[in-house]
């Protein structure tokens, strides 16, 4: 079995920042209010270990809504990516199937 050394996951975080910097702007965009979403819900699953779980009502819908608007801007990541080509021939026969 093969180690991995520091000089590896070196490697690998430069390749990836190289292979992500190639990525459009508006995906990026999306990228960051899904960082937001995510670290906007562990705020409040932080909170609410600290504090308590007195209104367990307002925490759940506050992580839900968190979580939920994350999926949706993953799903809206996937459509507007352009290298994606199952999308394009959806659109296309929705758009046909329309007019």
């Amino acid at each position: 079995m093969v180690k991995s050394t520091a000089k590896d996951a070196q490697d690998l975080i430069r390749t990836l920042w190289s292979a992500y910097s190639a990525t459009p702007t508006n995906l990026k965009i999306i990228d960051h209010y899904v960082v937001f979403a995510v670290f906007t819900a562990l705020i409040q699953v932080v909170y609410m270990a600290l504090v308590g779980t007195f209104p367990f009502n307002s925490f759940l819908s506050g992580v839900l809504s968190c979580v939920g608007t994350a999926v949706l801007a993953v799903c809206l990541r996937i459509q507007v990516n352009k290298e994606n080509k199952e999308f394009k021939i959806l659109f296309s026969a929705m758009w046909c199937s329309i007019w």
